[in-house]
């Protein structure tokens, strides 16, 4: 097989998705495939991109003033060249591609052209997404045109989750779907290995926009920190709500002790991780979104730490009948209430414990797995 892989962000550049393509780049080569990865070059503050089973090929982009691919201009900065990589490129038997869907939109096209199938890796719903976040009704409209577009001419659909399935079938009912779960990197998260010189005992580690509502897990740290006066916490990462946490936190009376740290490699963020002795995560309900899974509590529990969620269902019975931390509804109250029982040695997890349900049921090996036999067999099926 030749697998050309299409997205925006791919290692070393932090992020979810980027764990989540070299995990499938790994697969692939295992199965015999030749993969290609057409792809972003890094922002300057990533190291030296590591050692990748496939050829990958870089293209210069537009990146907010975080360093991000992330807005309608900066996708197009990709996806535009992206249309004519893809018609240009060797030969292929298929394409991967990875959201937005604007990069779907014009990879369909150039599909088309070169007369090759193409799987979307619908890691979320991104038209959902841009509705939580209270986007003017005709962006959602038009960011749920084009994704209906990249879904229905997909030769197949892969999805995380059951709750993404059936929305990718609520926009795309005629769309071949496979459910492969959400993954985490069980090699680089683990609880055993360095820590930072000044770990803290509470961290939020990854993303904060509209629709995670990080507000609440800031307001739940600021209280039990109040009562704790040794407590400190970390938030690492970035997103729209990132500058709004930070004023929250230094008008407050703890603002000493709570750092905030830009994003950093998988690495660090580990480290961080496995030092802490709870992590925060949060889901904002009621937008429209409350299907999604923030991933950074599989990297918390990969490392053996307890997570605090506060946030609607599922996520919220996966915490609690699992046994995986503490959960609650999506309340600062109720949440700081629970969260001081970790910190203050009231409720105790097994870090091992911790780890082997994410190996059993979210490894980024297994999943990535069940994603190339799915692109192989849609391969197959093609020819």
């Amino acid at each position: 097989m030749r697998i050309t892989i299409v997205s925006r962000i791919f290692a070393p550049e932090p992020g979810a998705a980027s764990l989540r393509l070299k995990s499938l780049v790994e697969a692939l080569g295992q199965a015999g495939a030749r993969v290609d990865v057409l792809t972003t070059a890094p922002p300057k503050t990533v190291g030296a991109p590591a050692d990748i089973s496939a050829r990958v090929s870089r293209w210069p982009v537009l990146r907010d003033k975080s360093g991000y691919v992330r807005g309608y201009l900066q996708y197009m900065s990709f996806d535009i060249p992206a249309f004519f990589r893809v018609l240009f490129h060797t030969k292929l038997d298929a394409l991967v591609v990875e959201p937005p869907p604007t990069t779907g939109f014009f990879v369909r096209l150039a599909a088309a052209l070169r007369r090759a199938p193409y799987i979307y890796f619908a890691a979320d719903i991104w038209s959902d997404a841009a509705g939580s976040t209270g986007a003017a009704s005709w962006i959602v409209s038009g960011v749920r045109t084009l994704e209906k577009f990249a879904l229905s001419g997909a030769a197949h659909v892969i999805a995380v989750s059951d709750a993404v399935a059936d929305r990718v079938k609520a926009l795309a009912p005629s769309a071949a779907v496979t459910v492969v779960g959400h993954g985490v990197d069980t090699r680089l998260f683990t609880p055993n290995g360095e820590v930072p010189p000044e770990p803290a005992d509470i961290v939020y580690v990854g993303t904060a926009s509209e629709w995670h509502g990080a507000r609440v897990g800031l307001e739940a740290v600021i209280s039990v920190l109040s009562a704790n006066p040794q407590a400190t916490a970390a938030f690492i990462g970035q997103g729209s709500e990132w500058p709004e946490l930070r004023r929250i936190a230094e008008r407050s009376s703890v603002a000493s002790r709570v750092r905030f740290l830009s994003t950093v490699p998988p690495e660090e963020a580990a480290m961080w991780l496995r030092a802490a002795r709870a992590s925060i995560a949060t889901l904002k309900p009621g937008l429209g979104y409350d299907f999604a899974v923030p991933t950074k509590i599989y990297s918390s529990l990969a490392s053996g730490t307890p997570v605090a969620y506060a946030g609607p269902d599922p996520v919220r019975t996966m915490v609690s009948e699992n046994g995986l931390g503490v959960a609650t509804e999506y309340n600062a109250s109720l949440l700081a209430e629970q969260l001081a029982q970790l910190i203050d040695g009231r409720r105790e997890f097994d870090s091992e414990s911790l780890r082997a349900w994410t190996q059993d049921n979210v490894s980024a090996t297994a999943i990535a797995g069940r994603a190339a036999v799915a692109i192989a067999e849609c391969v197959r099926h093609d020819d």
